[in-house]
């Protein structure tokens, strides 16, 4: 069973092939901060679920036909004193982020969008949340100024990794640490069975 990842994030594509599936990678090409402000307020659970449906559905409007199998969308957001965190994108907010969160434990949500696209058709879509506690460690700010000055944390939800450089950060996590990479294999494993597709199914490595 072909799967297609409507992500171009390092983190999924290294989860999925770690649990023996290769997908194909698609960038859907969705505008995420556009798409939030256009829904108004949603809780965080309700947000990533969109932006996971929203872009797991733009794949399969722009590639439809050529696509015989499941169409995956995720997206993933960080909670702390009830402010919803996305990307950074600058180095200023990510300090920012590191300062109040150092020593704190946040809330990590990821939704998941799965989409039957078996034939070349959209036969309907179900999506999952899931979330997880992230405790950080106290670290310094010189820390802090070397871990934002290599990029990373930049580009992702919270301004942190658990599969790379932000691990040594991390005191512990309570939940599916997956959900923390922004995808539950769990949470996956239940939506293709939904469809009636045996987990073992997708394995193609």
């Amino acid at each position: 069973m072909r799967l297609v990842l409507a992500s171009t994030s390092p983190a999924r594509l290294a989860t999925l092939r770690a649990a023996g599936v290769e997908p194909l990678t698609i960038s859907p090409g969705v505008d995420e901060d556009a798409v939030a402000v256009a829904a108004g307020p949603q809780t965080p659970a309700e947000m990533v679920e969109l932006l996971a449906r929203t872009k797991a559905e733009a794949v399969a409007k722009s590639h439809g036909p050529t696509i015989d199998g499941l169409i995956l969308g995720g997206d993933s957001a960080f909670v702390i004193d009830g402010i919803i965190h996305g990307k950074p994108h600058s180095p200023e907010v990510a300090r920012e982020r590191w300062l109040r969160q150092r020593g704190r434990t946040g809330v990590l949500y990821s939704g998941h969008w799965l989409i039957d696209h078996r034939g070349g058709t959209h036969h309907g879509g179900k999506g999952i949340v899931t979330h997880a506690d992230v405790t950080f460690a106290d670290i310094t700010e010189d820390e802090i100024d070397a871990y934002i000055a290599t990029g990373e944390p930049l580009h992702v939800a919270g301004a942190f990794t658990i599969d790379s450089l932000g691990g040594p950060f991390i005191e512990s996590i309570v939940g599916d640490p997956h959900t923390v990479v922004g995808l539950s294999l769990p949470a996956l494993r239940n939506l293709v069975r939904s469809f009636g597709i045996d987990w073992t199914d997708m394995w193609n490595r």
